[in-house]
């Protein structure tokens, strides 16, 4: 079990970016924040996220803390209670609202209109790619779409390193072209 000069001692270690503190940190007062989570928001997936949240926000606001004679434990218990408190409050709210809330929700899945765009720009591409050489078209979609470094082209392609940094941006040009008739 830490003790609390050990935390303070995490802390100020965090506050410098110290990643081992901030492990140290978490295995000696995750479970007593988690706890504090889970009572006020009742739910364990729910505490889970919001320990996530709160141990990212001790980790930003290590700098912060002053050794000041109050305790530790109880400034990071507050965080977990705030920030367990604020969503709940945000889950009271849209559970509160019924339908209406439901309304504003986007949506993130495209509209039927933005499918259609992307269809018919998706066709484009493909159409414009044919107009490049098979190696150049290739080498464009494994560049942009499956992130291949212009390294790994030059060793698949048997060409030098020189000749994909050419081929690409020359390659994106005619396409732009392409794209713009």
């Amino acid at each position: 079990m830490a003790e609390i000069a050990d935390i303070e001692n995490y802390i100020s270690k965090c506050a410098l970016g110290d990643r081992d503190a901030f492990s140290s940190l978490y295995a000696a007062t995750s479970a007593k924040l988690f706890g504090v989570c889970q009572r006020v928001l009742g739910d364990r997936h729910q505490a889970e996220d919001a320990l996530q949240d709160v141990f990212v926000k001790i980790w930003h606001n290590a700098g912060r803390y002053q050794v000041n004679g109050l305790s530790l434990m109880t400034w990071l218990i507050t965080i977990a209670r705030n920030l367990s408190i604020d969503r709940l409050r945000v889950r009271k709210r849209i559970k509160g609202a019924g339908l209406e809330a439901a309304e504003d929700l986007a949506s993130a899945d495209p509209s039927p209109e933005a499918m259609a765009i992307a269809a018919s720009d998706r066709v484009q591409i493909a159409a414009c790619l044919t107009e490049l050489d098979a190696d150049q078209s290739d080498a464009v979609r494994r560049a942009y779409l499956e992130g291949e470094t212009y390294q790994e082209q030059s060793t698949r392609y048997d060409v030098p390193l020189n000749t994909i940094w050419t081929w690409l941006p020359r390659s994106l040009i005619k396409l732009k072209e392409c794209l713009s008739r």
